[in-house]
């Protein structure tokens, strides 16, 4: 492989991602529908030093192999990246900076993997193709999600809404007028790890019993798909409302998660529900205007939300 001379600072950004629809039941085959949060970025810098790599992510400000096992995730994206750029001898300062908490189902350790890795590539001159960019974000997710969907290594860099199913990635088009999603905080950190191997353990011992509720979020993510072409808010906010339904049946929410989700429904959203893993995180919910956005999001910060945040989801048309 021909080596590259890093001469310059690097740079990478991502950005946070919601799942509309799917989230699990992607784990079994099914298709997930996820939305790249633009607004919300994670960006990272790659400066080459000399003397050891050092990271600045988070609370920890230290050298790179002194960083533990919370951020063995972007330890491991480092390194791919710097082998893969042509100069793993180098050394970095690697710095993030993100708009949106971690581990809160918002896709952050695959935002920040991949914002390291496209600093990396760029200090190091690297071009890469998607595939190869996709490919390095989700050796990392396998360090702090195990058996990752690579759900969240697409989404976090995806300039449009996509259909994630069996690896494969598809970008869709999205139709609704004026359509906003609210974020809110929960305060609780999940555990996407958690969650997806406390169902997957519950679903070998009653199969009977889990399998038709992770065959109806399937389901629903498909619906997710027409909604979203036809341009049909109800329908895409029915779907969100049972989701969070199903989602609580598999045992995936928590008390404050239910009570935000209802806080958001009675001021109006379409649908609210769960994000990402569940058990802590994020819920979100569908507003049809900007002014019903700001009305959902006072409701859940009276309903105790520590942060929010709203998106618009811009009107873009794929073609197929």
């Amino acid at each position: 492989m021909e080596r590259h001379s890093p001469t310059r600072e690097g740079r990478g950004r991502t950005w946070a991602k919601a799942i509309l629809l799917g989230e699990h039941s992607v784990v079994y085959g099914h298709p997930a529908v996820a939305v790249p949060l633009h607004d919300l970025p994670m960006q990272a810098t790659a400066t080459p030093v000399p003397g050891p790599s050092w990271l600045n992510s988070l609370d920890h400000r230290g050298p790179m192999d002194q960083a533990g096992p919370r951020f063995a995730c972007v330890v491991r994206a480092f390194e791919a990246a710097r082998e893969f750029s042509g100069c793993p001898e180098q050394s970095f300062e690697i710095t993030t900076r993100s708009d949106f908490p971690h581990e809160r189902g918002l896709g952050s350790s695959a935002a920040a993997a991949g914002a390291i890795i496209r600093a990396v590539l760029d200090a190091c001159r690297r071009k890469a193709s998607a595939d190869d960019l996709f490919a390095l974000t989700q050796l990392a997710e396998q360090v702090a999600h195990g058996k990752p969907s690579g759900l969240d290594a697409a989404a976090t860099s995806s300039p449009h809404p996509i259909r994630f199913k069996g690896g494969r990635m598809r970008p869709l088009s999205q139709c609704i007028e004026q359509a906003h999603l609210v974020i809110a905080d929960s305060g609780v950190h999940g555990s996407t790890r958690q969650a997806v191997g406390g169902l997957r353990l519950r679903y070998e011992e009653n199969t009977g019993a889990i399998g038709p509720l992770i065959d109806e979020l399937g389901a629903l993510a498909q619906t997710a798909v027409t909604a979203l072409g036809d341009g049909d808010a109800p329908a895409l906010g029915a779907a969100m409302d049972r989701a969070h339904t199903v989602l609580a049946e598999l045992d995936l929410s928590l008390p404050v998660l239910d009570e935000l989700t209802a806080s958001a429904r009675r001021a109006g959203a379409l649908g609210a529900k769960l994000t990402g893993g569940g058990l802590g995180g994020c819920v979100i919910a569908l507003a049809d205007s900007a002014q019903a956005a700001d009305r959902i999001r006072s409701a859940l910060e009276r309903s105790g939300a520590p942060a929010t945040w709203t998106h618009r989801m811009p009107v873009s048309e794929v073609k197929e």
